[in-house]
């Protein structure tokens, strides 16, 4: 995809990422899917047969109004209706931390997926840190954008706290990525550099063998 290309996109730079992942003509469950921006975009451009679930009546209404298969709902609640492995491609984009259950939640997109595709900020980033020693206050930024008082994140983790998860639950990484604070992805794959530097971790995932 070229610069002309993302300059006429419609949705957000770490989501035309996700995009990339998403083989063409796939069955593919949004989860979270917002306005539904990632899922028009998939549909549109990928063929795929997409469906997706959004908690927030605005959301669901968008998606909607763009001609999607979308339903209100709590995701936790009703990811567990859906059969095993009817999805190429589950994608939970910048929700995992909302969860009550994180680890049950992937377990649950690994029943209803051949795959999954998860993103969430990263919270071991420098300036979170940073912010944290020097400050002694919770970061509010691009990508943490809610002050700690009204966040709906719960479960804050770090890009090494993912990969020790998906280490415990038997997950197997088959891909990931450091995403910049500008949405792209970066040229390095060491955990370390990952964990300090990116701004989002994002990750292809499926089960052991």
């Amino acid at each position: 995809m070229n610069a002309q290309e993302l300059r006429a996109s419609d949705i957000r730079v770490d989501l035309l990422e996700i995009a990339r992942i998403i083989e063409p003509g796939s069955t593919v469950l949004d989860v979270g899917c917002s306005d539904g921006s990632l899922l028009d975009y998939l549909v549109r451009e990928k063929q795929v047969d997409g469906r997706g679930i959004e908690l927030s009546p605005e959301g669901v209404n968008q998606s909607i109004a763009k001609g999607l298969s979308v339903i209100q709902g709590n995701a936790e609640e009703d990811i567990d209706f859906y059969p095993d492995q009817s999805f190429d491609y589950v994608i939970l984009s910048q929700t995992l931390q909302a969860m009550k259950s994180p680890d049950r939640m992937l377990e649950q997109l690994l029943r209803v997926g051949r795959k999954a595709v998860v993103s969430f900020p990263n919270f071991g980033h420098w300036k979170v840190r940073l912010n944290l020693g020097l400050l002694g206050t919770m970061p509010v930024n691009s990508t943490l954008d809610y002050p700690w008082y009204s966040t709906p994140n719960i479960h804050f983790c770090t890009i090494r706290d993912f990969v020790k998860l998906c280490q415990q639950s038997d997950i197997h990484i088959e891909q990931s990525m450091a995403i910049n604070a500008r949405g792209y992805r970066m040229p390095f794959l060491a955990l370390r550099l990952a964990n300090l530097l990116a701004t989002q971790g994002m990750y292809v995932i499926t089960k052991k063998e």
